[in-house]
């Protein structure tokens, strides 16, 4: 190890991973391997549809493609990796790759909190003011949202990753997770840390408070139309729907509430490592699923689609 740049001699970061029993790492390895699988499958398999099916040429579909690729995104930084680790002994990671695995982390985590208040929005528009969704959820503010999207996570992730790797890193170097996390690497800097994870908490609270908010209200407004519906099928359709919806969402932030907005994040490493699987790994998988599976659109669309693909490898 040598003195570098901003006073850093580790140049290598050890990541210890999920588990340290050999004899289970085998299984792990099929189980996320299955859940990657399913992930890229899932979300390439939204995408896909969404552009050859012209029915769901709509904004909230669009809004799901845009979740589709940042749930390939998110996954693809944190399992190929783990999945290595599981059958390697080599469990490090260079400084540099520990800093871009944590940015772009960041990125598409506050892409995805975005997203989904965006998204909420979307539904809160459809259902509870019919008649001016297509006024106002234009194609320019789709692509307007989405790309609010991806500046804001560059512009959160650059904040947070330079909070992180501006502090020094002088000797311990094992990292007690099985991603560069930002609160067991601030674990090992070599300077106090209060200031740091203030600008933490600061910076986690001003993405998930406002977007947690809006999903709050936006989904109390569209549970109160809802109540107003004179078919009862027509409400256990709709609560339904918005019941997974929810319990997606609580998944995603409650988890992600627990690791970053707390007054001391550090604390609490044994179980953060078991919550930030939820929402790098699980949550990516269970999207397509959760915002397409009771949707007869996206079920005709399918239907379609294996017709026409099954029609091109028979002629």
């Amino acid at each position: 190890m040598t003195l570098g740049q901003n006073h850093t001699t580790v140049t290598r970061f050890i990541l210890l991973g999920l588990t340290d029993q050999a004899a289970g790492r085998h299984l792990l390895f099929g189980i996320f391997l299955l859940i990657y699988a399913v992930t890229l499958v899932g979300n390439l398999g939204m995408m896909d549809l969404i552009r050859t099916s012209s029915t769901l040429h709509t904004p909230m579909y669009f809004l799901l493609s845009v979740l589709s690729f940042l749930d390939i995104c998110n996954s693809s930084v944190f399992t190929p990796r783990l999945l290595i680790s599981f059958l390697t002994t080599d469990q490090s990671i260079s400084f540099a790759g520990c800093v871009v695995q944590m940015a772009f982390m960041i990125l598409h985590g506050t892409g995805e909190c975005l997203l989904l208040a965006f998204m909420a929005y979307d539904r809160f528009v459809a259902i509870c003011h019919p008649l001016l969704y297509h006024t106002i959820m234009s194609k320019r503010l789709c692509i307007q949202l989405a790309v609010v999207t991806y500046a804001a996570g560059v512009f959160v992730s650059a904040l947070q990753t330079g909070n992180a790797f501006i502090l020094p890193y002088c000797g311990p170097n094992i990292i007690d997770h099985f991603f560069c996390d930002i609160p067991p690497v601030l674990q090992l800097a070599c300077s106090d840390t209060t200031v740091a994870n203030i600008i933490l908490l600061f910076l986690s609270a001003l993405v998930t408070v406002p977007t947690v908010s809006a999903i709050l209200v936006s989904y109390t407004y569209i549970l109160v139309t809802i109540c107003r519906m004179k078919s009862l099928e027509a409400q256990r359709k709709a609560f339904s729907t918005c019941a997974s919806h929810l319990i997606a969402l609580s998944l995603f932030y409650g988890s992600v509430f627990f690791v970053y907005v707390q007054p001391n994040p550090e604390s609490a490493s044994a179980y953060n490592k078991t919550l930030s699987v939820f929402y790098t790994i699980v949550i990516p998988m269970l999207n397509p699923l959760v915002y397409s599976l009771r949707n007869k659109d996206v079920k005709a669309a399918v239907q379609i689609r294996v017709l026409n693909l099954s029609r091109k490898w028979i002629y």
